[in-house]
């Protein structure tokens, strides 16, 4: 039995690295097919789940090297009821998917954990719409039911906690939240910005933090930040007490709008030197933000730039 969600080591405030991003790594780079961005899918057969393993091994390789933490987070952006149906799969198969992908990532923890690297497993949700706009926002209520599915699987399936990515609004953000208390799991939330720092639905990302709390009793472990630039949301850090709840980063390669990287035909993949130093810059002046990753156009070489700039100034 895992005890790290009895005590997440994150909240400690060493470094804790994450992966960058899975999707756009395994299409641009792997030259892999993933219907709908659901990296979950190529668990269906070896190939696809030596992919997964492949990947998530360097990046792990990374953090270990350097002794840092780091978050196993698993391939299930995707693993949802909704974006299932679109891929033909049966509630049965989708729940297996999602169980497959904590089954990798134990067996990563079990290679590459050390008593210096601490390796900690989390179950990912995604939202059950686009992750770069609002659409049609559900009630809190229709939220939690339909995230509980998932987060069910993922307390079966024992996972340290659970963390939601590129929630773009605060309904679905505090259903999920509601879902992972049912089930006894703690919770992270991670907010996609747009350019402006706010969230896609026009919300400021620190009235979204406030409204998940109260709604919630302060229920998130923390929030995150993911899916955008460091220079689209820097300007919003204005270093209030909120700021506090915000310990993670997961940011895109490309300072490109969600727009622009929708309509672009090759990959952005940034300056990874710069992107490091601009995460160092940001744990200089908020010394508790210590998950770090990549989202869009980021891989291996933006994780070790990270990892590099910000163990260095530690």
């Amino acid at each position: 039995m895992n005890k790290f969600k009895y005590h997440l080591p994150q909240l400690g405030g060493d470094i804790f690295l994450t992966d960058a991003g899975i999707e756009t790594t395994l299409i641009f780079q792997e030259g892999l097919e993933l219907p709908y961005f659901a990296a979950f899918d190529l668990l269906k057969d070896h190939k696809g789940t030596e992919a997964l393993r492949n990947y998530f091994r360097g990046h792990a390789a990374i953090a270990r090297d350097a002794g840092a933490g780091f978050i196993l987070e698993s391939a299930t952006w995707r693993a949802s009821s909704d974006w299932g149906d679109k891929l033909g799969y049966s509630a049965e198969a989708l729940a297996e998917a999602n169980r497959k992908a904590i089954v990798l990532l134990r067996e990563l923890q079990a290679e590459f954990q050390t008593k210096r690297s601490p390796m900690v497993i989390s179950g990912c949700v995604g939202p059950r719409g686009d992750g770069y706009v609002a659409g049609e926002v559900m009630s809190v209520e229709a939220a939690e039911a339909y995230h509980a599915q998932q987060i069910n699987v993922f307390a079966d399936a024992d996972v340290d906690f659970v963390t939601a990515i590129t929630m773009t609004n605060t309904p679905e953000a505090i259903g999920v939240t509601r879902a992972a208390q049912a089930a006894g799991l703690p919770v992270v939330i991670s907010f996609t910005v747009e350019t402006d720092g706010r969230l896609p639905t026009g919300e400021a990302l620190k009235d979204a933090i406030g409204t998940v709390d109260r709604a919630t009793g302060n229920g998130p472990a923390y929030f995150m930040i993911n899916c955008a630039h460091p220079t689209h949301f820097d300007n919003v850090l204005d270093g209030g007490a909120w700021i506090e709840r915000i310990r993670g980063i997961r940011a895109n390669a490309s300072k490109c709008s969600h727009a622009e990287l929708n309509e672009a035909e090759v990959l952005d993949a940034g300056n990874p030197v710069e992107l490091g130093e601009q995460y160092r810059d940001l744990r200089n002046r908020f010394k508790h933000i210590n998950v770090l990753g990549g989202c869009c156009g980021t891989d291996h070489r933006h994780i070790e730039q990270i990892c590099i700039s910000c163990m260095e100034a530690a």
